[in-house]
Order: structure tokens, then sequence, then C-alpha cells
């Protein structure tokens, strides 16, 4: 496949970048184990590069027993710290906190919308939102829903959510399709 054109990002040689590219990002996803995996993926990129963190995917699928929110809801502190200890994914305090205590807040608002799923896609009104970038240079860092998702969702008590976080989680659970216009994955 290397005479397609791809979003520019995910034209180089990293396997695992053109993979996500050619077969998740962008791809409209209602599995709230899913959404709930992106979100403290997308949340673990801040400050890092997102090739990092698909380099640490599988290790973060062992660590967050398959990011089961209500199994991750119930690790306590002990757990916190093997986590901190885990190579396989990146150790940063706030971060691992974070995954713990957004499990719990899954768990709340499939209790209180029916599913993760039905709560976020409510905002784009289950339908993706399609942008028509012609470079990446053009697509924003994060938008008005982006700002909107985010503090409704820290509301709820979500953290590590912020405009940009949220802005790239859309663009990889496909509610956002960002694939520049002349990419061979446009919708």
């Amino acid at each position: 496949m290397s005479s397609v054109t791809r979003c520019e990002w995910a034209s180089g040689e990293n396997e695992l970048m053109r993979a996500h590219h050619d077969e998740e990002w962008g791809v409209p996803s209602h599995d709230d184990v899913h959404l709930f995996e992106m979100l403290t993926l997308e949340g673990a990129q801040a400050g890092l590069s997102w090739s990092t963190i698909l380099n640490k995917r599988e290790g973060y699928r062992r660590a967050f027993a398959g990011f089961d929110p209500s199994v991750v809801a119930r690790f306590g502190a002990k757990d916190v710290e093997r986590l901190l200890a885990d190579p396989g994914i990146v150790r940063n305090r706030l971060k691992v906190e974070s995954t713990v205590n957004n499990a719990a807040r899954v768990l709340e608002t499939q209790e209180s919308e029916g599913s993760l799923d039905a709560y976020l896609w409510s905002f784009v009104v289950g339908k993706p939102v399609v942008n028509r970038w012609r470079t990446v240079s053009q697509i924003p860092a994060e938008t008005d829903l982006s700002k909107a998702i985010s503090k409704d969702l820290k509301r709820r008590g979500f953290r590590f959510i912020g405009p940009t976080v949220i802005y790239a989680f859309m663009q990889s659970v496909g509610m956002v399709d960002d694939h520049t216009v002349d990419c061979f994955r446009r919708a």
C-alpha cells in the first residue's frame, strides 16, 4: 500500500502509525471499552508523541485490564503504585490516577446516559463531523465543540480531558473525520 496517499502524519515509515491511520483513525467507534481506551490513550499522550503511546498500547491494555471500566474503577492505591512501576505504560502519577478516576466516571455516565457511546455521540447528533482539510496544517488542535465536550466531561468529574485531548479523541474514534481530501481513507 505504499503507492496510496495518506494524511501526512501517517505517511512515514512507522508501521504502527500507518496501521492506526489506515484501520482506526476516523472510523466511528460505538464501543464503550474502546471509547474508554482511546480517552485514556489520548490523555496519556499529552506532552508526548502519538507514536510513543502506540508503542505502549499493548502495555496499557495489560495494565488496565483491557480497559474494562468496572475493573479499573476498583483499582486502589496498591494498583496505582504497581502501575507507576510498569515500563509498559507512561509512568505519570496524574495520568495513572486520572485513568482510575475516569473509569468510575465512565460507569456513572453509563448509568445516567445508558452508555458512554450515547453520551459522547450526542454531541455530534450521532453523525461524524466531516471536514475538508487540504493539509494537516489546517487541522485545528481544538474546536468549540471539543471545548464544550471537555467542559461537560470536567463537570462530570473526568480528568486529563482538556479541549486538545478531546479533539484528538474525537478524531481517533471517528466523531470527526479529519482525513485530508487527498487521503485514500477519505470518507
